[in-house]
């Protein structure tokens, strides 16, 4: 801007100049005073005008500004994972904020010290992820009797009390993936397929080979028995056999070996589908199916990219797989944390995604990825594959939001 009302001055003042010297004599000296004087106040308006202006269209004050939050995985880092902690700290950084990301190797005791850790280190909130349902209660309570100020959410991670009944802690918002949608995703995608077409026009049910754990193996399985059961219950599939790994260290190699055991007991004919509630599974099974070449149609919960290459090869039994976008999911979890940082839960509990009647509790919405997308164009993987699924998959008028938020993060 100064530079600006420099070179207006020049200007005015050669031309002015020019004039002084082409009339000549001292009456053109007030003249030139003058007119550069009014030349200045109007640069001065000028730059008052534009400064008001710029002021006027600037970022909004972000309320969490300066504050410092962390994301605490208790898995080992994946592609999804990575991808929601990167998303998790541009949101935050966005927000005014500064991140960090902790990944907790499968180990309980860990992730609990890492929170333990934080929390003495003064951070102001955690998002903290697939924390067991066996502890995280009692151990979460824990921990805000002796840090009141700090803000916590969970993903993933259900509160049991020590009479193994649901529970909640105040202030601490759960959030899930839509595990019972992942499920009926999936059979509704079975029910669709065209070699399925003739049974289910005729109300005939389809038969179905379901990978999954029993009751109780943990949350999310659960959660997606709840979207399957209702379609068993309406007579629209039949469960011809429920098989899951031996084999929990090592669950995708056992399940292939127990995959390869089940089908020699049926002809393709007599199983019109394999749905499996997760693709650590599902690779075992799509192997098994590779290697005995079976045609029988096979859909899963979750997709990495070793998921993508198995739909994408040919002859691919693998139909589609059911989840989330996982760069969302990062902006969400940190959205959400930055409304509880704000004090602003109202804001939460006006998500569409929020279950007012469990309360503090969202789900992330399900979409479904088919072969037909993931072969669509070369070069699919889980990072780009927004590019080429449906919009509801890059959608996020589901996410919690408030005024300064949209002017920040623009949405």
């Amino acid at each position: 801007m100064k530079k600006k009302i420099i070179a207006t001055l020049l200007t005015v003042a050669m031309v002015l100049s020019l004039v002084a010297c082409s009339s000549g004599g001292d009456s053109s000296t007030t003249s030139t005073d003058a007119a550069t004087e009014e030349a200045a106040d109007d640069a001065a308006a000028e730059e008052t005008a534009d400064d008001a202006a710029a002021e006027e269209t600037s970022s909004v004050e972000s309320p969490v500004a300066g504050m410092k939050v962390a994301y605490i995985m208790l898995m080992t880092p994946a592609t999804i994972f990575n991808m929601w902690s990167e998303s998790f700290t541009e949101t935050a950084e966005a927000l005014g904020m500064t991140a960090d990301t902790f990944f907790c190797s499968d180990n309980a005791e860990e992730w609990q010290t890492r929170i333990e850790t934080c929390a003495a280190a003064g951070y102001d909130g955690l998002m903290v992820s697939h924390g067991g349902q066996e502890y995280a209660w009692e151990f979460l309570s824990g921990i805000l009797e002796q840090y009141p100020d700090l803000k916590i959410v969970t993903f993933d991670t259900p509160f049991k009390d020590e009479n193994g009944e649901t529970a909640k802690i105040e202030g601490v918002t759960q959030f899930f993936q839509q595990d019972a949608g992942f499920a009926a995703d999936l059979v509704e995608y079975l029910m669709s397929l065209p070699e399925n077409a003739e049974k289910v026009e005729a109300g005939e049910p389809l038969n179905i080979l379901q990978v999954q754990q029993g009751a109780g193996y943990n949350s999310p399985f659960d959660r997606r028995q709840v979207g399957y059961q209702p379609y068993e219950d309406e007579g629209k599939i039949v469960t011809v056999e429920r098989i899951a790994p031996t084999d929990d260290q090592n669950a995708t190699s056992s399940m292939r070996d127990v995959t390869t055991a089940t089908l020699a007991k049926y002809t393709d004919d007599e199983i019109d589908g394999i749905w499996c509630c997760y693709d650590a599974y599902a690779q075992g099974v799509y192997q098994a199916l590779s290697e005995l070449d079976r045609d029988i149609p096979m859909v899963s919960v979750d997709i990495s990219n070793e998921d993508i290459q198995y739909m994408q090869e040919e002859g691919s039994q693998w139909k589609a797989c059911a989840t989330t976008n996982w760069t969302s999911n990062g902006e969400f979890a940190c959205r959400v944390l930055a409304l509880e940082l704000a004090d602003q839960y109202e804001d939460i509990a006006a998500a569409s995604c929020y279950y007012e009647d469990i309360g503090d509790w969202l789900e992330i919405p399900s979409s479904i990825i088919t072969q037909e997308q993931v072969t669509s164009q070369e070069g699919i993987t889980i990072e780009n594959v927004g590019e080429v699924a449906d919009e509801s998959y890059s959608d996020v008028s589901w996410m919690p939001t408030c005024d300064w938020m949209v002017e920040l993060l623009g949405h």
